[in-house]
């Protein structure tokens, strides 16, 4: 099996874009990532393209993804919109390395788009709701921040946890994401403003809850023959795996099983443990999710997040920073484009470009989670000495 590697990555702002569409967004992000190779790329070398969506407001569900590449000229190139709720552009990014690493295509581009501030707050509700159990969760009324909200109090119940760390979570991801000029929410917020926020499902608050966004991301793929004309970084190791979608279904509420097996995947792919990791991009759409994912990827034991975070180790000068770019909470979370949006911050942090770096980093890694752990994918990337341009 040959290597895979990345040699490019970028991103639209996200945010709230009324006078954008889908494919002015994708547009954006494509040509971000044809300017942040080392050398020039000729984009009619892309063989094959996978793009990650949901199709939140209904505009364009069928074909929505050919539609993007043919709007950037990509006439004729083989394209697969991928679907997996939130973790749909961690699948995209999985399925083009998986072309390249089988040897069908030498160059593949992954990436994802989402519109979703143009419809209403029931309609969008509705959206977000189908990627949860739909038969009993929704019938009963429960929304994604209520789901996670029984994740986070279930959390904090069973390790005699301090709540508190949901806003210390939210305070790390604003003062990073206060210096990313692509973030939805590109401010500080102190401990009393994540505190003391407007509730939304008890423990969650206003401030313990990521945006909805509008916004685009792209990366491209390639062989190791394609690689040495590049600055490339070397894909290590995908993990993907699948859970059940209701939380009734599961023998835990505090743990994400699908995130824990991808994980282990990826890492036994990658040769690593977890201890080797130097950052991460974590899914935290909700402020429990990120505590989840320190445990579920291996970084600390379980119930253990909240020191993790009190020792600042999760912070830009620590051991283990996470969601350096502000991650979902901060930056923003456009469904389809969250996954691929984690790799362009992977990416830019082994460029030494990233708007909040971490000190020469060998090896990064993406946590890519659907919905409220249905599907989770887990990327490592790793510094190369492959290339030299």
């Amino acid at each position: 099996m040959r290597d895979a590697y990345v040699v490019g990555a970028g991103q639209s702002p996200f945010g709230s874009f009324p006078d954008a569409t889908y494919r002015s967004l994708f547009e954006t992000a494509f040509d971000r990532a044809l300017d942040s190779t080392s050398g020039a790329f000729d984009p009619d070398r892309i063989d094959e393209a996978f793009l990650g969506t949901l199709g939140v407001g209904g505009r364009q569900i069928g074909l929505s993804a050919p539609a993007v590449t043919e709007h950037v000229g990509l006439h004729t190139t083989p394209t697969t919109r991928v679907e997996n709720a939130c973790a749909a552009g961690g699948y995209a990014f999985r399925s083009a390395v998986t072309a390249v690493q089988s040897g069908r295509a030498d160059v593949v581009l992954a990436g994802g788009y989402e519109v979703m501030t143009d419809t209403s707050a029931d309609q969008t509700r509705w959206w977000l709701g189908v990627s949860g159990d739909t038969e009993y969760e929704r019938l009963s009324g429960t929304t994604f921040a209520g789901v996670y909200a029984q994740m986070a109090n279930a959390y904090f119940h069973e390790y005699d946890a301090d709540p508190e760390a949901l806003a210390r979570v939210a305070v790390k991801n604003h003062a990073n994401g206060a210096e990313n000029p692509n973030a939805h929410l590109g401010f500080a917020c102190s401990m009393a403003d994540a505190t003391d926020a407007p509730p939304v499902a008890d423990p969650l608050n206003r401030y313990h809850c990521c945006p909805i966004s509008d916004g685009a991301s792209a990366v491209l793929v390639v062989s190791e023959d394609v690689a040495e004309e590049f600055a490339p970084v070397r894909v290590a190791g995908v993990g993907a795996a699948s859970g059940r979608v209701g939380l009734f279904e599961r023998d835990t509420l505090t743990s994400i099983p699908a995130s824990a097996a991808a994980a282990e995947r990826a890492y036994e792919r990658a040769d690593i443990d977890p201890e080797d990791v130097d950052f991460a991009e974590v899914h935290d759409c909700f402020a429990i999710a990120e505590l989840l994912a320190y445990e579920d990827l291996g970084f600390c034991e379980r119930g253990e997040a909240g020191a993790l975070l009190d020792d600042g180790r999760t912070d830009p000068d620590g051991e283990l920073p996470v969601n350096t770019s502000g991650g979902l909470k901060s930056k923003g979370h456009p469904i389809g484009a969250t996954g691929t949006g984690q790799l362009v911050e992977l990416f830019e942090q082994f460029q030494e470009r990233a708007h909040v770096q971490v000190d020469s980093p060998e090896i990064g890694l993406a946590h890519n989670v659907g919905g409220s752990g249905g599907g989770a994918t887990v990327t490592v990337l790793e510094r190369t000495d492959v290339g030299g341009a």
